[in-house]
């Protein structure tokens, strides 16, 4: 790889300027030549396979297309995919792996604002706000929720899935009166005791424990509908559900079963379908706060996760270790 390599930006064209500014552009061209500030959206015409030619580096955001065998022939010189934005999934293909270009993903950054958004709806699930602001608008409401237990003081919030962001809702969770217990087969007994948890390695008991159960595992085939009929009906009375991780990972129709029976609540930042449509028998429910997928990045907090692509070109450029890299033996268990 040359000293200041020849960086090609992949992506919709309107996120230059917002999930990356002219400051962070300018930052990213110290580091290489940038080949053309306006993205690309397509890898299939002679302006691409012009870029591709030449590029050594290739940050790419949302929109980004799929890095088949047949784009990586036309990309010669290719060492590096910084995708700014969480799963590379979608992005990568085997041919990546075979060609050895290392990638990286700022998924890391992508987990700080669900979790935020996971422990802000947590706290306000504990002192029932969204529930009595339903009751404020309609008094004769049965809603499921003890006045006497109200607050943020000797709760216990069960998170499943041990994962950047729920590491990251432990974390932020620490100042408060909560007990926090975690539910994850991959978590050993001496990273509980670092992040200061408890672990319950049976799922439907930590959900029979609970006051707030928390959703952060990777869309996988292992996690699919691990939130079954089960372990709803194990949920206490009066419980919240929280799912900011996948809709796929839930049995909607069994939480819907629930949800009617008036004995829980849930919050719910991804549905199924997305987007939801107005007449979905979710939003009817008093019970039920939905929100459309908004807790990852959006606005301005895309800047963070471009800031985390533009450090790891940085870092690779320099000839040091990536702090977020992805191999693909982690596809099998990262969202």
């Amino acid at each position: 790889m040359t000293d200041r390599p020849r960086i090609v930006l992949a992506m919709l064209d309107g996120l230059v300027g917002s999930a990356f500014t002219d400051a962070q552009l300018d930052r990213l061209d110290r580091v290489g030549e940038i080949a053309d500030r306006t993205p690309l959206s397509q890898f299939d015409d002679d302006h691409a396979a012009r870029l591709l030619a030449d590029a050594e580096v290739l940050v790419g955001h949302w929109g980004c297309p799929t890095l088949t065998a047949g784009v990586l022939s036309r990309a010669p010189r290719l060492a590096l995919f910084a995708y700014a934005a969480g799963t590379v999934k979608w992005q990568v293909t085997d041919a990546v792996w075979e060609r050895g270009v290392v990638v990286t993903s700022a998924a890391a950054a992508n987990a700080v604002p669900v979790a935020e958004y996971s422990v802000a709806m947590i706290l306000l699930a504990n002192k029932g706000v969204l529930l009595l602001r339903e009751f404020i608008r309609d008094p004769s409401l049965r809603l499921p929720l003890d006045r006497m237990r109200l607050g943020n003081v000797d709760k216990r919030v069960g998170i499943v899935g041990a994962s950047h962001v729920g590491r990251l809702v432990i974390e932020m969770l620490r100042p408060y009166s909560l007990d926090v217990v975690v539910y994850d087969p991959y978590l050993t007994e001496s990273d509980a005791e670092s992040l200061g948890v408890d672990v319950e390695r049976d799922l439907r008991r930590l959900c029979a424990s609970v006051d707030v159960l928390s959703l952060h595992a990777p869309d996988i085939p292992a996690t699919r509908g691990m939130i079954g009929a089960a372990e709803l009906a194990a949920l206490p009375d009066n419980a919240v559900f929280i799912n900011t991780a996948r809709p796929a990972l839930v049995d909607q129709e069994a939480l819907l079963v629930e949800l009617r029976a008036g004995r829980i609540s849930a919050i719910l930042d991804v549905t199924e379908p997305e987007p939801i449509p107005a007449d979905h028998p979710l939003l009817a429910l008093p019970n039920a706060f939905v929100t459309p997928h908004i807790a990852g990045s959006l606005g301005t907090e895309l800047r963070r996760m471009s800031d985390l692509a533009i450090d790891e070109v940085e870092r690779f450029v320099r000839g040091e270790p990536l702090l977020h890299p992805v191999a693909q033996s982690d596809l099998d268990r990262i969202a």
